[in-house]
């Protein structure tokens, strides 16, 4: 393990966010990924903001080797205006005390807002296309514009459209598509609004949402603990798919795997997976690969360690 603070800062991915220039009102938050790298559980006792600017919560509190959960702060644009800034300070009590310190900032426009506040696609079935729609209104000069929307990731397309100009007000109507190109996992963008403002021309936009594959394995991770060296066990890998599936193919990419899946369609696979440990003491890893003929080749995997005992 190493020393006492910094086997703690060593799991976190990043530990600053910069919220940009945001809307009034919009919906802003951040997840502050983290992973345990270590064979201990890690818990988290408490965490806590330094200001009321941002609010904090935990995915997870208890978090086992090898999994991933985040510290999520969520900025407050409904009740402040200007810039703003915290530091989030979050504490360990195992296997070690230890404080990681997160610091955000941003500034939030009173004469923008956002409605909804953020682009919001919920749960999403991987490889499907859908569709969201924000209004974006101004309050100022009849000539204000959106020159320009970007993101760092191609599997949004934006468009612009119904530009309306009343009473001293500036109005979009913002369509965002997600493509059906957009790989698993949890949505957590941006998308950069590029305005003809002298200053603070970029507003930044919230994207959330999950997409969901529609095949899970259950394990993600199988910690078979301490083996002799050739020593084997068997364990059962329960493969779940959205509708019937083959599985056309399970491999490892490390040594000592045996399994025999299936051949017929299923909602559900359960698949014996046989694991010899090597010859070689210390800890050893593989990845199992399940590859089906769901949704054009949909994949699953599951992460396998042992740890092999030195000879006596």
């Amino acid at each position: 393990m190493a020393g006492a603070q910094q086997w703690a800062d060593k799991m976190f991915e990043v530990r600053e966010h910069d919220f940009g220039v945001v809307a009034r009102g919009s919906e802003q938050q951040f997840r502050f990924e983290f992973t345990n790298l270590y064979e201990e559980d890690v818990h988290i006792e408490r965490a806590r903001s330094s200001c009321g600017c941002t609010s904090l919560s935990l995915e997870k509190s208890q978090v086992s080797t090898f999994q991933k959960t985040a510290i999520v702060a969520t900025f407050n644009t409904r009740t402040l205006q200007g810039a703003q800034g915290a530091t989030l300070t979050v504490f360990f009590d195992k296997p070690y005390r230890a404080e990681v310190r997160l610091l955000v900032k941003g500034f939030i426009r009173p004469d923008v807002v956002f409605q909804p506040g953020s682009v919001q696609f919920g749960d999403v079935v991987l490889g499907t296309p859908v569709e969201r729609s924000v209004l974006v209104q101004h309050a100022g000069a009849a000539n204000w514009e959106i020159r320009d929307v970007r993101s760092a990731n191609g599997f949004y397309q934006v468009f612009l459209k119904d530009r309306t100009v009343t009473a001293g007000r500036v109005d979009y109507r913002l369509l965002v598509r997600l493509t059906d190109k957009a790989p698993p996992g949890y949505l957590n963008d941006q998308l950069i609004l590029v305005t003809s403002d002298g200053q603070n021309q970029e507003l930044r936009l919230g994207v959330e949402g999950r997409i969901a594959s529609p095949l899970t394995i259950s394990p993600a991770t199988l910690l078979l603990g301490s083996l002799a060296a050739g020593e084997s066990v068997t364990r059962k890998l329960v493969v779940r798919g959205n509708k019937p599936f083959r599985i056309l193919k399970l491999a490892s990419d490390g040594q000592g795997f045996a399994s025999s899946p299936p051949e017929d369609a299923r909602m559900l696979h359960l698949v014996p997976v046989t694991i010899t440990a090597g010859e070689q003491a210390g800890r050893q890893v593989q990845t199992i690969q399940v590859d089906t003929d769901l949704a054009g080749g949909t994949t699953a995997r599951c992460v396998v360690t042992i740890e092999v005992k030195p000879a006596p």
